[in-house]
């Protein structure tokens, strides 16, 4: 409707994520590129994939890049390559995607689970410390947790909904107490720290997602690990062809984890879009941080550390009124989403870890309070004003 009030009044659909807007401005070169790996018939590791990665490691700032099948077998792989196995114990953050905590367990070792901080939803570093210093100590060259007798391997920070973790105390506690650190950045490529460093290129590994929904998202499962250690990327790329050299010779058990050349193909040619993407979806969030504070309204806007480069994977308010709120704005057709409803301590799985629902206060409200409103790139004025006057509209009631 052109009529500006009809808009707000529910007539003007809004969707979390508008997938076919990207594709039709994309349209001739992604099927060109298609086309081009379909007449090679090089679908495996063909040039396609060694192209995405050089953009992938210059971007990122890391010396090397990886392309795997998926932001989850990043994670995997990377934890295969620094020896995380059989009854090891990995740091991470207890409010996250299932894949943070998932892949550890693959391994059969165990999620040790922090809560995180207020203000970013990211892991909070004193949490990490107090772990760190109050459970484990050092013998020999391993950090053993005293209560459990397992031995600490890697922190896997969480890099929440685009901005980036506390990176500078986070290497200091790694490096402190001798510990692998891996950054999960699926949901942050581009992100950077206040001194310019990107997302990714501060841990041992970096790991990113291209699912489809991801700021630079591939026609299906897709992903990356990126590393400044020779050493590290010769390993990772081992792993990811079940752990054969070139000669055929398996030192390391891996497994079948390859980047598709298809998706390479349509990543390469959506990357060339990627800073114009983000730079729409942190203008669509300067609107909604205006709008929001100059209405008043009872509900917080994402919480940006100061000169930190958040890149709104995800735009994430803090509401009292989270559920109402969804559902008014659903009635007119406003897609939300919730990220994350269970924080992964009281996931099924993990009931057996005999996690207490109380151990971790700030997940457990952040679980009953976060909804994530529209911010994609081809959002357009009216829908974005549809979506704000209707937050306004459910409080003035």
């Amino acid at each position: 409707m052109k009529n500006g009030a009809s808009e707000r009044n529910g007539a003007i659909p809004v969707p979390l994520l508008d997938l076919k807007a990207q594709y039709d401005s994309l349209r001739k070169p992604i099927e060109a590129a298609i086309r081009e790996v379909c007449e090679s018939q090089q679908f495996i590791l063909g040039p396609q994939v060694g192209e995405f990665e050089d953009k992938v490691a210059e971007y990122s700032q890391s010396r090397h890049a990886i392309g795997v099948s998926s932001g989850t077998d990043a994670l995997l792989v990377a934890l295969m390559a620094i020896g995380v196995g059989q009854g090891d114990e990995v740091v991470t953050s207890a409010y996250a995607f299932f894949a943070s905590a998932g892949a550890i367990s693959r391994l059969g070792a165990r999620p040790v689970f922090c809560d995180i901080d207020a203000d970013t939803c990211n892991i909070d570093p004193g949490a990490v410390a107090s772990f760190l210093e109050a459970d484990c100590r050092r013998k020999g060259d391993q950090l053993v947790n005293v209560r459990t007798g397992a031995v600490v391997k890697a922190i896997v920070p969480v890099h929440l909904f685009g901005q980036m973790a506390d990176m500078t105390a986070l290497s200091e506690l790694a490096q402190r107490h001798r510990l692998s650190l891996i950054e999960d950045a699926a949901q942050a490529i581009g992100a950077e720290t206040p001194d310019g460093r990107r997302a990714g290129s501060i841990g041992d590994i970096g790991c990113f997602s291209f699912f489809p929904s991801k700021n630079l998202g591939a026609f299906g499962d897709a992903g990356m690990c990126v590393t400044q250690s020779d050493e590290l990327a010769a390993v990772i790329r081992r792993l990811r062809v079940h752990g054969a050299d070139r000669g055929g010779d398996v030192a390391d058990l891996g497994g079948n984890f390859r980047l598709d050349t298809l998706q390479a193909a349509v990543l390469n040619v959506k990357f060339h879009s990627l800073e114009k993407w983000t730079e729409a979806r942190r203008e669509n969030a300067s609107r909604y941080d205006r709008y929001f504070n100059d209405t008043a309204l009872p509900l917080q806007t994402p919480r940006v550390h100061e000169g930190f480069r958040h890149i709104y994977n995800q735009y994430v308010i803090d509401v009292a009124q989270r559920d109402p709120l969804k559902d008014y704005l659903a009635e007119r057709n406003i897609g939300t989403a919730v990220y994350y409803p269970v924080p992964l301590h009281r996931q099924t799985y993990y009931a057996r870890l005999g996690y207490r629902q109380a151990s971790y206060p700030v997940a457990e409200r952040a679980a009953m309070r976060t909804l994530a409103l529209p911010v994609y790139p081809e959002m357009t004025s009216a829908q974005q004003e549809h979506v704000m006057h209707s937050i306004d509209g459910f409080y003035r009631r």
